[in-house]
């Protein structure tokens, strides 16, 4: 099967991706004048050799093509084209860069078509409805990298259907190109809003985060090899060619000196991980960002201090008590840390003057708040 993916609203620039084993296919057949069908379709059962296979790009190079709508193949002829025998034409769709990444060293590890096409929703429709068209169609073979020798130069039957959410990621996945921790970088690089969420996707998607825990893994097992070793075979005191030097010359002591060899390693190790824990909330911070709450007594200038740090009048200021009934929640990014700030309502006595149902039930918004943020800021009227 393929996937397609495309996003949505006009843009000057729209690109399409096509992943699988007939990506390849399904292009020359947008590229073609005529529909590539005939050319094993024909009366008689003979192919007309007129069509001409369209040449593919290089690998990994922009070419400017067109691109044709195989959706005019069910336009009427003329009197004068069935006359000639001629094929009928299609109709442009496009003219776009066109990209492809054979597998499997591509993206999903499959191969991949990109079409740099304009943005406009005609265009981008069009060339969906295109692709649509294609579903189930006959077409000779591109003779793709990925082609066994019992599929190659063989007529196929394309099967196309947009992307599921995230399918480019599973089947890269899938095919070993990202592993877990990397899928998971992806996805916070994708939904990050500040460049410290940017920056620690990255360091994670890059790999080392999979190199450090492969690491404590061969530790791990070097750790229960020696361990089983001893078990095994206390009275030998050389469990490897890196001991022979540290063993030379001790006294067999049934395995001792590898069990006073192994667990320094072993507390290293969990020491390393103890650490790397520790880091974990931090790490959780820069990706889900801060929650710090404002809170204090009404006209204490909360809601002035909010308008401050946003720089804009996202809360009402008044000298009236009360005027804030509900939490406010503003986003801002504050030194590269996204930070949620909640502008909440003035706490007081429920049985002061002038407070109502609608103000104690803002009040327990505001503690609920205070409560669940990561920091909260309390604000004095510094005049009084």
């Amino acid at each position: 099967g393929e996937g397609s993916s495309v996003g949505s609203g006009a843009t000057a620039v729209a690109i399409i991706r096509i992943s699988g084993p007939c990506a390849l296919d399904a292009l020359r057949e947008l590229m073609s004048h005529y529909p590539l069908s005939n050319r094993w379709e024909e009366e008689g059962g003979e192919k007309d050799d007129r069509i001409k296979l369209p040449k593919l790009p290089k690998a990994r190079m922009a070419s400017l093509r067109t691109l044709y709508d195989p959706l005019s193949d069910n336009t009427p002829m003329d009197d004068d084209l069935k006359q000639q025998s001629q094929p009928l034409k299609r109709d442009p769709l496009d003219s776009a860069l066109v990209l492809t990444f054979p597998g499997p060293n591509s993206f999903t590890g499959e191969d991949i078509v990109e079409l740099h096409c304009h943005g406009s929703r005609a265009v981008v429709q069009g060339v969906l409805s295109a692709l649509k068209s294609l579903n189930l169609r006959n077409i000779p073979s591109s003779q793709s990298p990925s082609d066994t020798p019992a599929t190659a130069g063989k007529k196929r039957r394309l099967a196309l259907r947009p992307a599921d959410p995230g399918e480019f990621t599973q089947r890269a996945y899938a095919h070993g190109k990202l592993g877990l921790v990397e899928v998971e970088a992806l996805a916070d690089l994708i939904v990050s809003d500040t460049s410290l969420q940017r920056k620690q996707a990255l360091q994670q998607f890059d790999g080392r985060l999979s190199r450090l825990y492969m690491g404590w893994r061969k530790e791990l097992i070097k750790g229960l090899a020696h361990a089983e070793a001893v078990i095994d075979f206390g009275d030998d005191e050389a469990l490897d060619e890196d001991e022979d030097d540290m063993n030379e010359g001790m006294e067999n002591d049934g395995g001792m000196s590898i069990w006073g060899t192994i667990r320094p390693q072993i507390t290293s190790l969990r020491q390393a991980m103890d650490r790397h824990l520790s880091d974990a909330s931090r790490g959780e911070l820069l990706r889900d960002g801060l929650r710090i709450a404002i809170v204090g007594r009404p006209n204490a200038g909360k809601s002035s201090l909010l308008n401050l740090l946003a720089g804009r009048d996202a809360a009402i200021v008044s000298s009236t008590p009360g005027t804030t009934r509900d939490v406010v929640e503003v986003i801002l990014d504050l030194g590269g840390v996204q930070c949620t700030l909640l502008d909440t309502v003035g706490v007081r006595e429920d049985m002061e003057e002038g407070v109502n149902a609608i103000e104690v039930e803002g009040m327990k918004r505001a503690r609920r708040a205070a409560r669940d943020a990561h920091i909260v800021a309390w604000v004095v009227d510094a005049s009084c």
